[in-house]
């Protein structure tokens, strides 16, 4: 019996890749690569009211908790894990959860995925409420684990969402706040969503996350002005951020970001306006985080 999924299907372009040299197996994939964009594009709609979503939480004190297994649940928590050295936000602001739990992230745990029962315990774990968004990741739009996650949050009040590459049934269209669906044809390998349904997925998710923090103030222009120096290449690039923004050369750009705590946007505020550090933090507070606001004033 032929599985209906669409990500189970049979992919013809790709019936005798044992066939082809290593370079025919490199423009094999690459040539069903180029549909994955165009298939995202097409779900604009939906990962705008997703986005939504994820900032309508955040303002709210609430948070961005992807739930999956296998691949799916990994992206998730590569997606969360992104955003505090990124953005500066605290580790329990966007949130991954994934069937098996820390194992899975580096080993298989195939069957954590068949019991929603253990995806209803993550969420109530994670005390879940109204004002959370969580959003269900399957490819193949059927895990259990995810499912049950899903539904449980639902009933708790959280707003609720889910991302596939499989055609959603139209019972899942209705209950849900959105239902996410880039249908990105049959993988190259039958059944590998790790694959083009991977890459969508991290399409996907980075442009909720960037949206989300870019209409949350952290992002002035195109630049990531409230980003974490962790690091030596952080610390390098949040001196440049200052350079440019403040044409000032690296050794004060260094001495403000001392002054600031490594603060990007603190140390901005500080130079534009001529106050301390204390000073530029509260104006940014009452501002909501927003440089232009504190700089430029209302628009």
């Amino acid at each position: 019996m032929r599985d209906p999924r669409l990500t189970e299907q049979p992919n013809l372009a790709s019936q005798h890749i044992d066939e082809l040299d290593a370079l025919g197996i490199v423009d094999l994939i690459n040539d069903q690569d180029r549909m994955i964009a165009a298939a995202v594009g097409q779900e604009r709609e939906s990962i705008a009211r997703a986005l939504e979503l994820a900032e309508h939480a955040f303002r709210h004190g609430g948070r961005l908790i992807y739930v999956g297994a296998g691949t799916s649940g990994r992206l998730g928590v590569l997606d969360a894990s992104e955003m505090p050295p990124t953005y500066g936000t605290d580790p329990s602001m966007v949130r991954g959860v994934i069937a098996g739990g820390y194992e899975a992230l580096v080993r298989a745990q195939e069957g954590a995925e068949d019991h929603p029962e253990d995806g209803a315990k993550a969420i109530d774990e994670l005390g879940v409420g109204e004002r959370d968004f969580v959003l269900g990741i399957a490819t193949s739009g059927t895990t259990p684990y995810v499912h049950g996650a899903v539904d449980q949050a639902r009933a708790l009040g959280a707003s609720v969402g889910f991302l596939m590459c499989t055609p959603p049934p139209p019972e899942l269209v209705e209950r849900l706040d959105v239902v996410i669906a880039p249908l990105v044809g049959a993988e190259v390998i039958t059944g590998s969503t790790r694959m083009k349904a991977g890459t969508a997925t991290k399409l996907v998710l980075n442009t909720i996350t960037t949206g989300a923090m870019v209409r949350l103030g952290k992002v002035h222009g195109n630049l990531m002005v409230d980003l974490q120096v962790t690091c030596e290449k952080l610390q390098g690039r949040a001196e440049r951020i200052l350079q440019s923004m403040l044409e000032i050369d690296g050794e004060e750009a260094a001495s403000l970001l001392a002054e600031s705590d490594g603060h990007v946007k603190t140390a901005l505020v500080m130079k534009r306006l001529n106050v301390d550090a204390e000073e530029a933090r509260r104006r940014l507070e009452e501002a909501g985080g927003f440089i232009a606001r504190v700089v430029e004033g209302p628009r």
